[in-house]
């Protein structure tokens, strides 16, 4: 497992590294790309193997259980998805449907809805990894393991408001259109999986935590540790205890908590310095972190609902199944794309709180400007590829030529939106490490709800330009959020902002009492 020593230690003026210079040269310019790049993904690819570990747990379940039969899997792929994603997607789903009832909206809630609750959970962590990042880049090691404390409060407490979701699943399904059979099923299923919920609001915490660090070997490591039991313990549990479904929640909450005990395992062990025992101040400015911790999340929430509603609207033009089916094999694609820079988010928001918390600026902004870089040319090679492939790759999901055919011509938004996918996550990463979320969620609401939103049903519904025209109208409130974000870092001044991150830090630290306690 690799260590990483903050750049103050406890508060004395042990430099690491200082500030960078100012780039003189484009050979030094280079240099610097080349330092920073390496400090980049020696931090993010750990990160994205981890994440693919944690989307295998879930994808090898799926696919084991589809051996079982087909209305096991749907029942999983509905308490996996839907449940989680029900507050948003019951208001969506139940006024475009009419309340409810048959047709594509009653088969449709497995593909178009994501697990919110992660999401909502997720997003409220990344609230810890803007204080963790810059508490640990000032050397205010030790108040690491304070706040990862205030975080856990605040997410088992929304897992209990949650809950209930998960506890009357069943006729929830039912109400919203789900047949009757799958609906009792998925129930049944998601209310096994409720201490998989609550493992969260202990998982995401210490990630932060380890990631604030830049001690994330061990988060991969554990993930495919995870990811292995995980298989075993479904075929276990199904082919040799033939427990069906019930085994598959079982094996999910075991993996979960085996992550959540193993992490917390090395922080106890292995992280004296940010771990220093449970404590009371956990409890101080609790509110204050709640408004931070919801920002983070309305932030990531509007973002992840945002291509959501793309299937959903989807699903209602003429010839839905052929539309929904080529659109459903691009957004598979782009999935797999987006996880990498995923990681890039994790890492960037690392580098920029370390940097902001230990005062360096010009290697804030650097790294800034070496992550849009790389992310833009990673995104502009899949880029290519898809249009290079745009005739083949549908052959790889299905045999429909017509299906095809959509695909090829969905084919070009999908390579804008790869190139898009490489820089938006990593602003986002930025914002967190920096702290904007409250400022990136209003960006958000307006970009996407306000503009791109009608638009897209514009275009697609009153235009007649179908799943071409809601792609590129939603597409079009992404290049504006994505360039409003932009011209605010360029015009961001990078001195000021270290000089916040620095007063954020004795302010959560309690140091400014302190010093107004020593001054009296």
């Amino acid at each position: 497992m690799e260590e990483a020593s903050p750049l103050l230690l406890n508060g004395a003026s042990r430099e690491v590294s200082g500030d960078n210079p100012e780039v003189e040269n484009a050979s030094m310019a280079w240099r610097l790309f080349l330092k920073e790049s390496g400090r980049l993904w020696s931090i993010g690819i750990p990160i994205v193997f981890q994440l693919l570990c944690i989307y295998g747990i879930n994808a090898s379940t799926q696919i084991l259980v589809g051996q079982v039969g087909e209305l096991q899997l749907a029942a999983i792929s509905i308490g996996l998805s839907v449940i989680g994603n029900f507050a948003f997607g019951f208001l969506v789903i139940y006024i475009l449907s009419g309340g409810g009832g048959g047709g594509w909206g009653s088969n449709m809630h497995g593909l178009c809805l994501q697990t919110t609750s992660c999401q909502i959970q997720l997003g409220m962590g990344s609230a810890l990894e803007t204080l963790c990042g810059q508490a640990y880049g000032a050397g205010q090691v030790h108040m690491l393991g304070v706040y990862m404390q205030r975080s856990w409060i605040i997410l088992l407490v929304c897992c209990l408001i949650m809950s209930p979701i998960y506890v009357f699943a069943g006729p929830i399904l039912k109400l919203i259109g789900q047949e009757e059979d799958i609906a009792q099923l998925a129930g049944s299923f998601t209310i096994l999986i409720i201490p998989q919920l609550f493992s969260y609001a202990i998982n995401f915490p210490v990630q932060k935590f380890l990631q604030a660090q830049s001690k994330v070997m061990v988060l991969a490591w554990i993930g495919l540790v995870a990811l292995v039991l995980q298989v075993f313990l479904v075929w276990l549990f199904i082919w040799v205890f033939g427990w069906d479904l019930a085994g598959a929640a079982v094996a999910l909450d075991i993996s979960a908590w085996f992550i959540v005990v193993a992490q917390l395992v090395y922080v106890f062990g292995w992280c004296k310095d940010g771990w220093t025992g449970f404590s009371l101040m956990a409890l101080n400015d609790i509110w204050a972190f709640v408004r931070l911790s919801l920002a983070s999340a309305v932030m990531l929430c509007l973002e992840v609902w945002y291509m959501m509603i793309l299937v959903l609207l989807t699903g209602y033009l003429n010839d839905a199944a052929i539309a929904v089916d080529a659109l459903s094999i691009c957004m598979n694609i782009n999935g797999w794309e987006f996880i990498i820079f995923i990681g890039v988010n994790a890492a960037i928001s690392v580098r920029i709180s370390n940097e902001l918390g230990s005062g360096h600026p010009r290697t804030a902004k650097f790294a800034v400007v070496t992550s849009i870089i790389s992310s833009l040319l990673i995104g502009f090679f899949f880029m290519a590829v898809i249009l290079i492939a745009r005739d083949y790759f549908a052959v790889l999901f299905t045999s429909s030529k017509e299906v095809q055919r959509v695909v090829t011509k969905l084919a070009y938004i999908l390579a804008v939106t790869m190139v898009l996918n490489s820089v938006q996550p990593v602003i986002s990463g930025i914002a967190i490490g920096g702290g904007w979320q409250a400022l990136v969620a209003y960006i958000n609401l307006g970009c996407y709800y306000v503009f791109g939103l009608p638009l897209g049903i514009i275009l697609g519904y009153k235009l007649d330009l179908g799943v071409q025209g809601i792609w590129s109208g939603l597409l079009a409130g992404t290049i504006l959020q994505t360039l409003i974000l932009i011209v605010i870092l360029w015009r961001t001044d990078w001195k000021k902002e270290a000089a916040v991150s620095s007063k954020r830090v004795k302010t959560w630290g309690g140091q400014i009492e302190d010093e107004l306690q020593v001054d009296t």
